[in-house]
């Protein structure tokens, strides 16, 4: 390293003052931005699902429901795109398959090509992804709450609904919040595996986000050391909405994480 030439902010200065590469960043950080925030709207999705895993009286079919909902998060996202490629194609696609026998659609729709809500489409997959491991985090909250607090609430006459309204969800806001603020902390870090696999000439421009970028830009054009820059410029802008976000719950909650 002692033989490499420091260059100071050239990086940063190319990243903000080239109206080309300026121009994509903040397309990439519209997409970044876009399905993160898109994701927090389904975030509340993993805690109904706990409450209603917890609801079940049968022990068996809740073992069932929980393994088959976890099994998709230890499972990588190119037999992800796997699974998808098998339901979506084209060719022999099952859900192309079953609209056409139906007569719903004269020809075979592209659903993995196509550029349309493709915000929304990567958030499902994100949620068929998680959704069961997410709830393991609310189901270890929900075994933590008080008994007693069910047994009275029967005794003075409260249904199951009033029950889950008033003693299982206000328990589970302050888990809900320490994982929002984290999730915060990472906005920018949307990772990459997902949109490289489900990336293609339709949908790229919506679909690149910033992590991909970087990873297009360093190893996919060689320029590592703006790829380098952008990382950085990733880094700082996740620890000032971390920093927002635990400001944000104290003020709200009158509680923060740090």
């Amino acid at each position: 390293m002692s033989e490499c030439e420091f260059v100071g902010l050239k990086n940063f200065t190319y990243l903000f003052s080239n109206p080309v590469m300026r121009q994509r960043l903040f397309e990439v950080l519209r997409n970044t931005f876009a399905i993160h925030g898109i994701g927090y709207l389904f975030s509340p999705l993993s805690a109904i699902f706990a409450i209603f895993l917890n609801e079940m009286h049968s022990s068996k079919i809740r073992r069932v429901v929980q393994t088959v909902s976890t099994l998709p998060y230890f499972i990588s996202w190119v037999i992800m795109y796997s699974l998808a490629f098998a339901m979506f194609a084209v060719d022999g696609g099952f859900v192309n398959n079953v609209l056409l026998s139906l007569g719903v659609i004269d020809a075979p729709i592209d659903f993995l090509a196509s550029k349309e809500h493709v915000w929304i489409v990567q958030c499902l997959y994100q949620l068929w992804k998680n959704l069961g491991w997410n709830a393991i985090i609310y189901l270890a909250a929900i075994v933590g709450i008080d008994p007693e607090l069910y047994e009275a609430a029967m005794v003075e006459g409260a249904g199951r609904m009033r029950r889950i309204w008033h003693i299982t969800v206000p328990h589970l806001i302050p888990t809900y919040f320490v994982l929002l603020i984290i999730s915060i902390g990472n906005f920018l870090n949307t990772g990459m595996e997902q949109y490289l696999v489900f990336s293609n000439a339709m949908n790229k421009p919506y679909i690149e986000v910033l992590d991909l970028y970087v990873y297009n830009m360093g190893i996919g054009s060689g320029l590592i050391s703006y790829a380098t820059a952008v990382g950085i410029m990733k880094s700082i802008v996740a620890l000032v909405l971390l920093t927002f976000a635990n400001k944000l719950s104290k003020k709200v909650r009158g509680e923060s994480v740090f």
